[in-house]
């Protein structure tokens, strides 16, 4: 007996796959010309640059506490998934009601469109990407859904012939669209690599000398570091350093290109070059930052040792108007700060930075010029890839974050954390240690206190802060006694504050709370 022909694959399993193909194809020559001719016009990245910015204040939030420094990662691949989706249900509503799927892929570059055209530092040729993906995506749909197998006709007589037919067909439509997803592919790689040749700033950060500190930091006191193991360092190596911003890429940005503006409530406008920012008087300086998405024990604070030039000495030579109370700075790619000016003119080192650890500042931490201020949170005072300064007001400007429901001032909180043992892990009966770090930048740690179970509150030990502008480490022992055991820290401030256990949320201006933790006696 013959076997029965062969069944086809569904018509709209293999529309939407066509549909995916398209997708990949067209923002493969997307990404290609914006390596070409215009780098800020990239789809993919214009598009999630605008979801950024549209997402509301509790999604980032969410994006943050679930995905740390990968935050960005996990939102590139969540676009995707979603671009994919939506390119597969344009495959098969082409075959079923042509030609509204390629309506959709259209609609998807008129996105595009807006997006590259709606940001701060768009160029003239930046909708272009968009427009070129969406019209390869949509004629690549018309292309590889014209080989899409139709069903033959099936002879009892003749099922071999049948089956040939289906294989035939199928075969060829699978090699047109598996031919547009290669081509798409390889024009993305090459897209990314021509960028990443292009904006090859590695060999010239490489190349660069940083001056010699006019005031160079103290040396990191002696027992600043109690070389507990699992303690966090006293000072954050730069790969390890957090990282959080709303650039989905790393602006490129060459010190021979780069410039600060400083303007507003100005007596004179001021220009400043690469070159003549690094002929100013250079100070060195320790100084711990925050995010202020950090919840209570997080990891998005770190603390290094920053170069660079006082702010104060630049706004002083612009002279700021005296009903000034606000400093509105600027990133290459249209991020805001606001920072109050009393941060920027006062005895403390804000500094426009050119180095970090010892080394210009990487790449993802703003080469080659960012802000570091002490005391305040990074998203009121840390603009990375600054390029503008605007002496203004509170109530006639807002910076990124403002509108989004955070408060436009950002003092950092008092804050400790537990660092050793580690939540949920076990440790032996006996005396045990207890380590941390506690901040309160540009104010300074008094003291430590530890809590173990409902017992008093015992001081713990500090080690030598470098200065009031960085964390602190401590260390506290403690008797351990078996079952399960919780563990609290709170700090006091050099101003008498004592750390508050009052739990909030990070919104509108930083978590508060006493970090606690659960470890296991046996």
């Amino acid at each position: 007996m013959a076997d029965s022909p062969r069944r086809p694959l569904p018509g709209w399993l293999l529309s939407g796959g066509a549909g995916v193909a398209a997708a990949l194809f067209g923002a493969g020559l997307g990404e290609l010309s914006a390596a070409l001719f215009a780098q800020g016009g990239s789809p993919f990245t214009v598009i999630g640059s605008w979801l950024v910015d549209l997402a509301p204040p509790w999604a980032k939030d969410t994006a943050i506490a679930l995905f740390g420094t990968n935050n960005k990662t996990a939102l590139l691949v969540g676009i995707g998934i979603v671009l994919a989706s939506l390119a597969f249900g344009a495959g098969v509503l082409e075959w079923r009601r042509p030609p509204f799927g390629r309506v959709v892929l259209v609609g998807l570059g008129v996105v595009g469109f807006i997006a590259a055209t709606s940001r701060a530092n768009a160029t003239p040729l930046d909708w272009i990407p968009s427009a070129i993906a969406a019209g390869a995506a949509a004629s690549a749909l018309a292309v590889v859904l014209k080989r899409l197998p139709a069903r033959p006709p099936t002879r009892a007589d003749a099922p071999d012939e049948a089956d040939r037919a289906v294989d035939i067909d199928r075969r060829r439509f699978l090699g047109w669209a598996g031919g547009a997803a290669a081509i798409g592919a390889l024009a993305a790689l090459g897209g990314y690599a021509m960028q990443a040749g292009s904006r090859a700033v590695t060999a010239v950060r490489e190349a660069i000398s940083l001056p010699t500190p006019a005031t160079p930091a103290p040396p990191i006191p002696s027992g600043a570091d109690l070389g507990i193991n699992g303690l966090a360092p006293v000072v954050t190596p730069n790969d390890r350093f957090y990282r959080i911003d709303t650039a989905l890429r790393v602006p490129d940005l060459e010190p021979a290109d780069w410039s600060l503006r400083i303007h507003g409530m100005v007596d004179r406008e001021v220009t400043l070059t690469w070159d003549e920012l690094l002929a100013l008087p250079m100070v060195e300086h320790a100084v711990t930052l925050a995010c202020v998405s950090n919840e209570v024990g997080g990891s998005l604070i770190g603390n290094a040792v920053w170069l660079g030039a006082p702010i104060r000495d630049l706004l002083a030579e612009a002279g700021p108007s005296a009903d000034a109370d606000m400093v509105l700075s600027r990133s290459v790619d249209g991020w805001t700060a606001s920072t109050p000016i009393e941060a920027l003119t006062d005895d403390r080192q804000s500094l426009l930075a050119v180095g970090m650890n010892g080394e210009p500042l990487p790449a993802e931490h703003g080469f080659p010029v960012r802000m570091v201020v002490p005391g305040l949170y990074g998203y009121v005072s840390a603009t990375k890839w600054v390029t503008e300064l605007e002496v203004t007001r509170f109530d006639r400007a807002q910076a990124y974050w403002t509108p989004r429901g955070w408060s436009e001032r950002g003092p950092i909180k008092l804050h400790s954390r537990i660092d050793v043992p580690r939540y949920g892990s076990t440790v032996s009966p006996g005396t045990q240690v207890a380590a941390g770090v506690a901040w309160h930048q540009h104010t300074g740690v008094a003291g430590v206190e530890v809590q173990v179970d409902d017992g008093p509150w015992e001081q713990a030990e500090l080690a030598t802060a470098i200065s009031d502008d960085t964390w602190v480490q401590w260390r506290h022992e403690w008797q351990a006694e078996p079952g399960s055991r919780v563990l609290r820290v709170r700090a006091t401030g050099a101003d008498g504050e004592v750390q508050t256990e009052e739990r909030t949320t990070v919104a509108p201006d930083g978590a508060t709370g006493h970090h606690i933790i659960t470890v296991q006696v046996a």
